[in-house]
């Protein structure tokens, strides 16, 4: 019951995790205009995403704009939309092959089959969970470098937008969800149950029971 249980917290965890993947993926806040001058009333702010640049004005109107050219992005960006499209995949893989394995199905008859593809699951969700972790901690480095280097101007600093912070989340569900997938199920491939069964009785010479059975 104990390694279920852990099966279905690290499965709900890995879930969790893929789906904050996809809409980090989504989202257009990976760059934030940054507020470093004097002036406190501004006019617009400007959001970079994977996808689509957009420009929110003071009114609340929302204008978004798709990026035409995968090649006029910067590296950061480039790898970051490969990486995160891997990691989505390889969530819904890795969320087939728990499903397959998982002790409240009977996709597979054989325990220690079983036990095997859980196991894989989980290393595929760490394995997804690292593809996000990279492209973050890329483009978190050049919004820090860019916003304290005096050479760039104060109209092309960013910061960090609600979508890393979202898939920073994302890359700790799914670490801890795949190594909590990867120790669940018991190393032995078994189910924990032991069965005992009570000694045949016996009739004595003239065919009557012994009354110490009946004890």
């Amino acid at each position: 019951m104990v390694s279920a249980g852990v099966e279905i917290l690290g499965m709900s965890m890995c879930i969790i995790g893929s789906l904050l993947v996809m809409v980090a993926c989504g989202l257009p806040m990976w760059k934030v205009t940054a507020f470093i001058e004097a002036n406190i009333v501004v006019a617009q702010t400007l959001w970079d995403g994977l996808w689509m640049s957009c420009v929110v004005q003071s009114t609340g109107q929302m204008q978004c704009k798709v990026h035409d050219s995968v090649l006029a992005l910067s590296q950061d960006l480039q790898a970051a939309r490969a990486l995160t499209i891997i990691s989505s995949v390889m969530g819904v893989m890795a969320l087939m092959v728990v499903i397959a394995g998982a002790q409240c199905t009977n996709c597979i008859r054989t325990e220690y089959v079983k036990t095997r593809v859980v196991n894989a699951g989980g290393v595929i969700y760490i394995i997804s969970g690292l593809f996000v972790l990279i492209p973050l901690c890329w483009i978190a480095n050049n919004i820090i470098s860019d916003f304290y280097n005096p050479q760039v101007p104060a109209s092309q600093k960013r910061e960090m937008g609600a979508a890393l912070y979202i898939g920073w989340a994302a890359t700790a569900l799914l670490l801890i969800g795949g190594v909590l997938l990867c120790c669940s199920c018991p190393a032995n491939g078994n189910s924990g149950y032991s069965v005992k069964y009570a000694p045949t009785k016996r009739a004595t010479q003239n065919g009557d029971y012994d009354k110490r059975n009946y004890v």
